[in-house]
């Protein structure tokens, strides 16, 4: 089977294009540079000329922030193009694995994790254009996998920005009021590789939560950090959100239940400190 990952420069594609050697498939990765998924022409093109039967979309636009004043650009890359990759496997009768976000529960704040069945109520732009990318993914046989607090030892992202800063500075605040769980992007890379290698996809379709397990705030993620890099020297101090401006709100409460992966792949999940401690060592190497 042949396979295009696109969005192949960032934390996830990276770690899919780590675990390709291990495949019996064929693997394709791309990037803005080599596909421009934005382009009906292109990706049909790419599709038929490279005889594609699956696609994992990694690709994303991902500033929450600048999408409130570039929502038109945001849903190009978010939306539009994911319906011209769901065209090209529904003419190809081939699978779309598409990442969206926790962002679409964004006007929906509660005290327990998100069902893939409960009402999305996004707040902000963002959170629009990836639910807009959900529909647009319907259009043929899909897996949909909704993550949220991506991080890696690649690209730009929490973790490491919290490395840099505990490491340089004597003092931070972190917000404490927002909750969810952070997510290893090498665990997502390695659930959605088991389920193309065990060929699971061909009996599931659907929406899927993903998520490591567990529940902190990003303050509470920081102390980790800190405490599990040895950067204690730093003192870290919970704050409000409001103390960082943003132009968008931001989900207060955005754990998702994976029951629902868990009981249809049959699958484990790791702890969300058990997984950091994997990235760190993978970043120490």
């Amino acid at each position: 089977m042949n396979i295009l990952v696109t969005g192949s420069n960032g934390q996830l594609g990276t770690h899919m294009r780590l675990l390709a050697p291990q495949s019996k498939h064929t693997w394709l990765f791309t990037d803005v540079a080599e596909l421009d998924i934005t382009s009906r022409e292109a990706v049909l093109d790419f599709v038929t000329k490279n005889g594609i039967q699956l696609v994992v979309n990694c690709a994303a636009y991902t500033n929450v922030d600048r999408a409130e004043s570039e929502e038109s650009i945001a849903l190009r890359i978010n939306a539009e193009a994911v319906g011209y990759l769901a065209e090209a496997m529904k003419g190809a009768d081939g699978m779309l694995i598409h990442i969206s976000t926790d962002y679409v529960f964004g006007g929906n704040p509660s005290n327990t994790p998100c069902r893939e069945d409960e009402p999305s109520n996004p707040t902000g732009a963002y959170g629009r254009t990836k639910l807009a990318g959900e529909q647009a993914a319907m259009g043929c046989n899909h897996l949909i996998f909704r993550t949220g607090w991506l991080y890696s030892e690649y690209g730009k992202n929490f973790l490491l920005t919290m490395l840099n800063l505990t490491a340089t500075r004597s003092e931070l605040k972190v917000v404490f009021d927002q909750v969810g769980t952070p997510t290893y992007a090498g665990d997502l890379a390695r659930a959605i590789f088991d389920i193309i290698e065990e060929e699971a996809f061909r009996n599931h379709q659907g929406i899927f939560h993903f998520s490591n397990e567990g529940v902190c705030s990003w303050f509470d993620f920081t102390k980790e950090i800190a405490r599990q890099s040895g950067y204690t020297d730093c003192n870290i101090m919970p704050c409000h959100s409001n103390e960082f401006p943003s132009p968008v709100k931001r989900p207060a409460y955005s754990v998702l239940d994976k029951t629902k992966y868990k009981d249809t792949f049959h699958k484990t999940i790791p702890y969300w400190t058990d997984s950091l401690t994997v990235c760190l060592k993978n970043i120490n190497r």
